[in-house]
């Protein structure tokens, strides 16, 4: 991933925050180098992540976070198929499964038709999208509601500096399980 430094226009803190996701990524998309499409599909270990499908997912991800940051909580949905609850859910008995779920678990997968070469370009796509919402936001302190999710406790709100922290919080994380992933795969370390 081509990493680029952020406009000099830019406050110091988005400099830095802007700086420190650029790292993440090009640490994340590194593992990949040199990986045909085959072996950015294997899953080395007992887990079920690949590395295609982890560079798949942290685009889509970011993605995600940076609408929430334009858009508010309306950017997130996860609503639930009528009759079906959470608790459903959770013990694999849901008469259906909403689309978004699905969507999230295709995401740490590269699909039929998916190439490694076409997830970077996508992830390099978003980079530079999330560069001039950044760039474009008039404060970092303003915050919102996250939406109503089991996983998020009921009335948090996030500001959108807290959003970009768990953002390069998470590609930082999904980085290293790529390193793991990278090293299974054909013994490659990272430098």
């Amino acid at each position: 991933m081509t990493t680029t430094s952020p406009s000099p226009t830019l406050d110091a803190e988005r400099t830095d925050l802007l700086a420190l996701l650029a790292t993440a990524r090009s640490t994340l998309v590194d593992t990949t180098r040199g990986l045909s499409d085959e072996q950015a599909k294997e899953r080395p270990t007992v887990s079920a992540l690949c590395l295609g499908g982890l560079v798949k997912h942290v685009a889509a991800m970011e993605a995600q976070w940076l609408r929430f940051v334009v858009e508010g909580p309306g950017a997130m949905n996860y609503e639930l198929p009528e009759g079906v609850t959470w608790a459903d859910i959770a013990a694999g008995t849901a008469r259906e499964i909403p689309q978004w779920m699905i969507d999230h678990q295709n995401g740490f997968q590269l699909l039929p038709g998916e190439t490694l070469a076409g997830i970077v370009e996508h992830y390099e796509q978003v980079a530079a999208r999330s560069a001039e919402v950044i760039a474009a936001l008039p404060d970092l302190s303003v915050t919102y509601p996250l939406p109503d999710a089991p996983w998020h406790e009921a009335g948090t709100v996030w500001s959108v500096r807290r959003v970009l922290l768990h953002v390069i919080a998470e590609t930082t994380q999904h980085a290293g399980h790529a390193e793991i992933l990278r090293e299974s795969i054909d013994g490659q370390k990272s430098s």
